[in-house]
This record gives structure tokens, C-alpha cells and sequence, in this order.
């Protein structure tokens, strides 16, 4: 029967019950499942491979099914028919196979999993925090180590999943970078693991950058560019974006939500202008609230621990007037969804 009208309180019912779907990708993630559904497995097969307890195993494939992680068919049939758990095989559907099996180039699962536990870890504490003030206990302290680590599996993981394609996507509008020849220096403002500037050179033979990042981080990102046999034009750089030196003279600077974790935005914004030749370009990424509830919505629970910890998430508008206030007279923006977690918008500043 076709469901065509809703209850009010049914947005409210489907937040309750959200939870029982992500832990079910969570445990379908840690249990090693999709990694095993490559291939397709009746419940029975998976249970015995796994050494998992097969009744309650095919109920949660039919709740993976249902969220369209997996596809299913009768065995020895090919079709979608018949109602018997036994007979039904289960395998990864395009997204699982992508995403969330290990050996996959774009494996995000690590990365997805850390959201989940970093954004529970704050909803226990809302209630204390609404009532007494005060600072979330983060997930895990910002210490050189860590960043480290984020910088090798989420961040790493995101990147290569995601925000690569991402940027080249939108250094396509961007005339010096889309010929391809154009010699070009960048700096890859707060570029973690690297990923992005490495995208960029493989994509335009002229260029040659900077990777700019604290110190354990872009010791990750050195790694990367070696790895990607690009030494002789990737280089990186240690440091405090607050504080210390970014170099100069480049043709353009790449910062993907980076300006969130700065004391002071609209000093950032002068450094990096410093930091560029006449005519350079700044291309920033960035979530901004939307005026619209439904379009708020999807920023503002991401940011919402962020927000609390005294970081600042610019209202749509307030950045690019940020730019023209640094300096920026040529300002572009339009929003983009193809970023990681929540719609983001892009801001691309010229010097001239």
C-alpha cells in the first residue's frame, strides 16, 4: 500500500529510531560483514564464515538490505522472491562496495565510524552543557599525536573518498588550473595528509606546492607524496597557521574547513593575501548556516560540538564579506553537497 501522508511527529519517531540503523553500520562495519559480502552469502553461509549467531545475523542483513547497503536474491534463482531467510543471499550493493569494504580504494569506513562515536560522545553531554556552561570533554585532545593519527584514517580516508574529487571539481572553474600548463604555485592551507595537493598535481603537470599543516600532520602528508612519487614538486611545510610563517608568492591557496579552528578569521584572511602574488586566486571550502531551517539542518548538528568548544561557524554571506573586508575584491560562492558530512560553500577570492 502506498504511504502518502505522514503524522507531525513522524520526523521525531524516524530521530528515535536512527540510532538502531547507524549501530547497525557500526556493526556491520566492526563484524567484518561487508568485507565478506564482496561475495554473496545466504545468513547461514555468513554466520559460519563470521562465526556470528545466524538467526539474529539475517535479521540485521534485512536491515542493512533495507537501508540499500546490500542487494538479495533467492538462491539459485537470480530474483528478488520467495520470503525464506535460509534461501536468500545477501551481498554488497555499489555504495557498501565502495565505501565500506576495507580493501576498497575509497574505503571510508574508519572515518564514518569516528563521526558516529565523536558526535555521541558529545550528545551524552548536551543536557550538562545546556545547564552549567562550560566545554565539551572532546573525543579525543587536540594533541600533535592525534592529529597525526586523524590525519592517516578519517581525515586520510575522507580525503581520498571524497574531497579529492571534490576539489578538482571545483578547480575546474578556476582558468590558470583548468588549462593544465599554466605553471602554478600552491599552497594547500591546512592539507593534512595531503591528499588534495597531490590530486592537483596529478592533475596539472605545471603546478607545485606546499602542503601547510601542524607538524606530526604534514608528517603524514610527506609520507603521502613520496608514496605518490611526487617529492620533486610537493613540499611541506610545519606550523601554526596562527602564528607562523604560511610563505609567499603563490598563485593560489586550497583551505577546506580549516578557518573554523582560527582565534582570529579575519587576521587568517589578511595573512593568506599576504601570502598570495598580485592576481592569485583563494579558493576556501567552507559550512556556513543557511537561513532556511531545512537547509540549517543539515549543518548545524555537525558543528553544534564545534560551536560549543568557542569555534566560529560563519552564517551564509559573512564569510565572503570577511574576504572584501581583507582586501578581496573579486568574491565568487555557490554552494556545493559533493564535500564530506555537510553541505559546504565554496568561496573563490581574487587579489585583482
Amino acid at each position: 500500500m502506498p504511504f502518502t501522508t505522514s503524522h507531525a511527529l513522524q520526523p521525531y519517531w524516524d530521530l528515535a529510531v536512527a540510532p538502531v540503523q547507524a549501530d547497525a553500520l557500526a556493526a556491520a562495519l566492526e563484524l567484518g560483514i561487508f568485507d565478506a559480502l564482496a561475495a554473496p552469502h545466504t545468513p547461514a553461509q555468513l554466520a559460519e564464515a563470521l562465526s556470528l549467531h545466524a538467526p539474529h545475523t539475517a535479521l540485521l542483513l534485512e536491515l542493512l538490505w533495507s537501508m540499500q547497503l546490500l542487494e538479495r536474491d533467492v538462491a539459485g534463482t537470480g530474483t528478488g522472491a520467495g520470503t525464506d531467510a535460509d534461501a536468500q543471499r545477501y551481498r554488497c550493493a555499489a555504495a557498501a562496495l565502495r565505501y565500506f569494504c576495507r580493501d576498497a580504494d575509497a574505503f571510508c569506513g574508519d572515518a564514518w565510524l569516528y563521526r558516529l562515536h565523536a558526535l555521541r560522545h558529545f550528545a551524552t553531554q548536551l543536557s550538562t552543557l545546556i545547564r552549567t556552561g562550560g566545554q565539551a570533554a572532546p573525543y579525543r585532545s587536540a594533541t600533535g599525536i592525534n592529529w597525526a593519527v586523524a590525519a592517516q584514517q578519517q581525515i586520510g580516508q575522507e580525503q581520498r573518498a571524497v574531497t579529492m574529487r571534490a576539489a578538482l571539481s571545483v578547480m575546474q572553474r578556476i582558468a590558470p588550473f583548468a588549462d593544465g600548463r599554466t605553471p602554478l604555485r600552491l599552497l594547500d592551507l591546512g592539507g593534512g595528509p595531503g591528499w588534495v595537493a597531490i590530486a592537483l598535481a596529478q592533475a596539472h603537470a605545471g603546478l607545485r606546492g606546499t602542503v601547510f599543516d601542524w607538524p606530526e600532520t604534514v608528517a603524514v602528508a610527506a609520507a603521502n607524496i613520496v608514496h605518490a612519487q611526487l617529492s620533486d614538486r610537493l613540499e611541506t611545510l610545519g606550523g601554526d597557521l596562527d602564528s607562523d610563517d604560511i610563505g609567499g608568492d603563490y598563485d593560489l591557496v586550497w583551505c577546506s574547513s580549516v578557518l573554523h579552528f582560527v582565534p582570529d578569521m579575519a587576521a587568517a584572511l589578511r595573512k593568506i593575501r599576504a601570502a598570495l602574488k598580485p592576481g592569485g586566486v583563494f579558493v576556501c571550502v567552507q559550512a556556513e548556516i543557511a537561513p532556511a531551517p531545512g537547509d540549517a539542518a543539515r549543518v548545524l548538528p555537525y558543528y553544534l560540538p564545534m560551536r560549543m568548544l568557542g569555534r566560529t561557524v560563519t552564517r551564509q554571506g559573512e564569510l565572503a564579506q570577511l574576504l572584501r573586508d581583507a582586501g578581496w575584491r573579486q568574491v565568487e560562492q555557490y554552494g556545493a553537497s559533493d564535500f564530506p558530512m555537510a553541505p559546504v560553500q565554496v568561496l573563490i577570492a581574487r587579489t585583482g
